[in-house]
């Protein structure tokens, strides 16, 4: 059974771990890339409901993991079929569900649910494999919620790595990326592989860092510039990133922040953050950029946004959610220094905005030459 906050009470199948899962529950809009969405660390300590209603029909194989993991705390779906066909498939999507241990469920109408979330915002919520409803629906109503979690030490990783991957082709596999002309650091708070990969593709040579790394430390590496990931959880309770941030921007190296990245650039430079009542989680979010007027299908994964009316007089606004408006993307007036709120890749999602990526290698290229 599924439990919200709200006392409502969904019965359907387990399609994965036994026992019992505790969380917020938010929904996503994505039609494909159910197993990319798992695997997401952005998702860290959140139930996941998927919107699309086949989930499952593909399989799973080792090739379209985005971390080291399955990420999400549960899934919801509305149907799993029995039976799965892909030329890359390994296995079906309730074994990998069972081998990591996520409890999920299926056959429930999540079309119903998806108006609950949207009316009400993201909720607590529980997934018990059995029949105690009065439990369930307790768990649920006690969950804090995610404002104030740091969870970016659940999920960095533990040290430096260097990452050479490149992105995935039909016949070749991961290619190792192109030449390399820039050094960059990338500060790991819960990123997507495919992110670090399209940073190779654009001739990245890219160091992937634990979350608490010091700024002296980053700045003894002499990278060209500096990455700032996405990830999960607050990213006002993250006071070590974002002293690092507002060390770094003192001397003016080329930053790009995605996601939490974006979150945490904007606190470093005094703005405030606000937790969002469902959050932007999906494929197809419509996101314009100012000066030019043109629109971007994004892929989105976040609860948290940054105040637009709290930035500081260095900060220009460059793109807003033609959903709703509200912040996307900003850039410093006085440094080489600019961010986005989405993910700028496809995995999944549409390739729109990866033009992102050229911006932050003209960046480094420029602050090469002077």
């Amino acid at each position: 059974m599924l439990a919200l906050a709200d006392g409502t009470v969904f019965h359907g199948y387990s399609i994965g771990a036994p026992g019992q899962v505790t969380a917020e529950l938010v929904f996503n809009t994505s039609m494909t890339g159910y197993q990319e969405i798992l695997t997401d660390p952005s998702y860290a300590q959140q139930i996941v409901t998927l919107t699309y209603p086949h989930i499952g029909n593909t399989g799973i194989n080792a090739e379209d993991v985005e971390s080291n993991g399955v990420q999400i705390s549960g899934l919801v779906i509305r149907n799993c079929p029995s039976t799965y066909s892909n030329f890359r498939a390994q296995q079906s999507l309730p074994k990998y569900l069972q081998k990591n241990g996520i409890v999920a469920i299926s056959d429930i109408d999540t079309r119903k649910l998806t108006r609950i979330l949207r009316e009400k915002g993201a909720l607590g919520a529980c997934i018990l494999v059995g029949d105690d409803e009065a439990s369930a629906v307790k768990q649920a109503q006690a969950y804090q919620g995610m404002q104030g979690q740091n969870l970016v030490a659940d999920v960095s990783t533990k040290e430096a790595i260097r990452w050479q991957e490149g992105t995935w082709h039909l016949g070749s596999g991961y290619s190792s990326g192109h030449a390399k002309e820039y050094k960059v650091v990338a500060y790991d708070f819960g990123v997507k592989s495919n992110i670090l990969r399209l940073l190779t593709d654009a001739g990245c040579e890219v160091t992937l860092v634990p979350a608490n790394t010091s700024a002296q430390e980053i700045l003894s590496m002499q990278p060209d510039g500096v990455f700032l990931a996405n990830g999960p959880g607050d990213p006002a309770a993250n006071s070590q990133a974002i002293a690092n941030v507002k060390a770094l921007l003192k001397h003016k190296i080329p930053l790009f922040g995605i996601c939490m990245g974006h979150q945490l650039l904007a606190l470093a430079l005094g703005a405030q953050t606000l937790k969002m009542k469902t959050g932007h989680h999906g494929a197809n979010h419509p996101v314009r950029e100012l000066k030019t007027g043109r629109v971007f299908i994004t892929s989105q994964n976040h609860g948290f946004a940054v105040d637009a009316s709290t930035l500081p007089s260095n900060a220009e606004v460059t793109h807003i959610s033609l959903f709703d408006g509200s912040l996307q993307g900003f850039e410093l007036t006085d440094q080489p220094a600019f961010c986005f709120q989405g993910h700028p890749e496809a995995s999944p999602g549409p390739h729109d905005i990866i033009v992102l990526f050229q911006k932050f290698t003209n960046l480094m290229q420029s602050a090469k030459k002077s």
